[in-house]
């Protein structure tokens, strides 16, 4: 082939592969390619990886514990605001396997249950489970919002607590704390109301228990359904709160999303602990060992009084009775007790709750829940849950021991607990997410060789064009 002919082509081919690279990344040919295999196959399927990790979590999850330790018991009997002191982490190595695995609907839905079993680590806490904690009595106010209203009950229950000499406080190790011990005054009750529990403990029947069966949804029919909450309890649907809205099961149970995550997606998840669903939203990006991550975050809004945000009003129980922002009364989910929950040191609530307890210090970088995941696959790389769990306490004319305490919320303990992906999946997943920028960049590559191509053409045609200059030429114009 004469070399003028092999010049021109390579011109036309710089051309072709230029038009061809940019019609590429105007159609979004190969990351439509990439997002469509993803699609496929990240689904509960038996035999894959990802059903596999699904069953079998490998990064460890790990639970701390801080509690509130009430330093001015008789002031606040009194009428003066608590002071209360944090203590702890008490870490504990969570371990949570998918069990009773079936599959359902020829492979669309998935049901299982999630037990938990909690270990405790002493290298990660900062003290033990025979450390003395004084907090709320939480059995004591529970069984006086009971009987408030039966004068003859509870003159007796007082008359009780009085003899024990139980009152509005008490002082217990923090493994009875957390896992159960035997109350007096439930025991004295129980004899008159089998229904009442005599044992009381914050996860008391949470340790190396489930809280129900699961149906998921697979993401065989649709990506994004993948893993998502069907059906708790053989429900799809809540019973506990006042609107069908509240009452919606939506998202996953936040150990996992579905692939191909965008910016202004808002991210549901289902919580059992707060007997509700939730959300959050994007917020920033970052890497996570050296993995690119989307951070989601709940917004103040979703726990917001019905006067900020009145997609909320179904949440005040009994209807019309709402507290301020920030908290969620679970009392119907918790067998009556006056449980209210909130973020650790009440963030984003009303700031009258951060002012009524000395010891609240609120901030945002430790107080607040996140979830870094990866927007490719959806996998979850780092994640911290951070829930506190307070208790409704106010004066009880039928009762002397609530003294003259105020109006509170008090703060009992918040829990945070997190998980980060262990070396093993990162090096999985950073291997998928530098494949896909390989797919992706396709189109940029051969733009690249397109141009370079190019410019070796026209670099070749202006040397072909420049005539060599003859003997003449290059004598001087003149001689001396």
């Amino acid at each position: 082939m004469p070399p003028k002919i092999c010049l021109y082509s390579a011109g036309v081919v710089s051309v072709l592969l230029l038009i061809v690279s940019i019609a590429l990344v105007l159609f979004q040919v190969f990351p439509n390619f990439l997002h469509s295999t993803i699609k496929k196959d990240i689904v509960l399927k038996n035999g894959t990886d990802v059903f596999e990790a699904w069953v079998n979590p490998s990064p460890p999850v790990y639970m701390q514990f801080y509690f509130f330790n009430v330093s001015n018991p008789s002031e606040v009997l009194k009428g003066e605001n608590p002071s209360v002191t944090e203590v702890g982490p008490y870490t504990y190595r969570e371990i949570r396997p998918m069990e009773q695995v079936t599959f359902l609907d020829n492979g669309n839905e998935i049901s299982a249950v999630n037990p938990k079993t909690y270990i405790f680590e002493p290298n990660m806490s900062r003290g033990l489970e025979d450390d003395l904690i004084r907090t709320v009595n939480i059995p004591a106010v529970t069984v006086m919002e009971k009987f408030k209203d039966h004068s003859t009950i509870s003159r007796l229950i007082s008359a009780y607590m009085t003899s024990k000499n139980e009152g509005l406080f008490v002082t217990r190790k923090v493994g009875d704390l957390l896992w159960g011990y035997t109350d007096d005054l439930l025991n004295f009750l129980h004899t008159f109301s089998p229904e009442l529990d005599p044992t009381f403990g914050l996860f008391y029947k949470m340790n190396g228990t489930d809280d129900g069966e699961y149906i998921f949804f697979t993401g065989k029919q649709n990506y994004t359904d993948f893993s998502r909450v069907a059906k708790w309890h053989d429900e799809s649907n809540l019973e506990w709160w006042s609107t069908d809205q509240c009452n919606m099961i939506n998202g996953t149970n936040a150990a996992s999303f579905h692939p191909i995550i965008s910016k202004d997606e808002v991210l549901y998840m289902f919580s059992s602990d707060l007997c509700r669903s939730i959300y959050a939203l994007f917020e920033k990006e970052l890497y996570v060992m050296d993995i690119p991550a989307y951070r989601f975050t709940p917004p103040r809004e979703v726990f917001a009084n019905a006067t900020e945000n009145p997609a909320n009003a179904g949440f005040c129980v009994p209807a019309g009775n709402c507290l301020g922002s920030g908290l969620l009364n679970v009392s119907v989910c918790k067998q009556g007790a006056p449980i209210i929950m909130s973020s650790p040191h009440f963030y984003q609530a009303d700031k009258k709750y951060v002012d009524d307890i000395f010891g609240m210090n609120p901030v945002k970088e430790d107080h607040e829940t996140v979830i870094d995941v990866n927007p490719l696959t959806g996998f979850l790389l780092r994640a911290a849950k951070r829930i506190q769990v307070n208790v409704f306490v106010r004066k009880y004319s039928a009762f002397s021991q609530t003294g003259n305490v105020n109006d509170l919320v008090f703060p009992v303990m918040y829990l945070n607990e997190s998980v980060i992906i262990d070396e093993g999946s990162a090096r999985t997943v950073r291997e998928v997410v530098t494949k896909g920028a390989i797919v992706i960049n396709i189109p940029f590559f051969i733009m690249g060789l397109a141009i370079l191509i190019g410019v070796i053409f026209i670099i070749l045609v202006c040397k072909q064009r420049a005539p060599e200059s003859t003997p003449a030429e290059q004598e001087p114009l003149l001689r001396s």
